[in-house]
């Protein structure tokens, strides 16, 4: 499984941005995908995840302003960004978990988000 992420950038506080994530490769043993993020000096934390059948989770930092969607026919999870806030900059990467018990990870993209 393959996994390529777009979308990031530079954006004021309060802004919005969204985030793509396409996979390819074996995905018919996609399970759930989500996005992570990791800020300089800090571990990479949850911020949103989704199921198959589109159940979804959140970090409570998130609730509210992010919203995760996922398009299973073209195998592709977005992430639509609202209300950005400083504390939101990372590098946010998205991952996938296989049904034979593999967590596949996409290339991060940056998101900055100026006070």
């Amino acid at each position: 499984v393959q996994l390529q992420a777009s979308g990031g950038g530079l954006v004021q506080a309060g802004g919005s941005l969204r985030l793509s994530c396409v996979a390819s490769g074996s995905t018919f043993g996609i399970n759930d995908m989500g996005w992570y993020r990791q800020a300089p000096g800090k571990r990479r934390e949850l911020v949103a995840t989704i199921t198959n059948k589109g159940s979804t989770n959140y970090a409570d930092s998130v609730k509210g302003r992010f919203t995760i969607s996922r398009d299973n026919a073209k195998y592709t999870i977005s992430l639509q960004m609202n209300a950005l806030e400083p504390e939101d900059t990372a590098v946010y990467s998205c991952a996938a978990a296989a049904s034979w018990g593999r967590r596949y990870w996409g290339q991060g993209t940056q998101v900055t988000v100026s006070s």
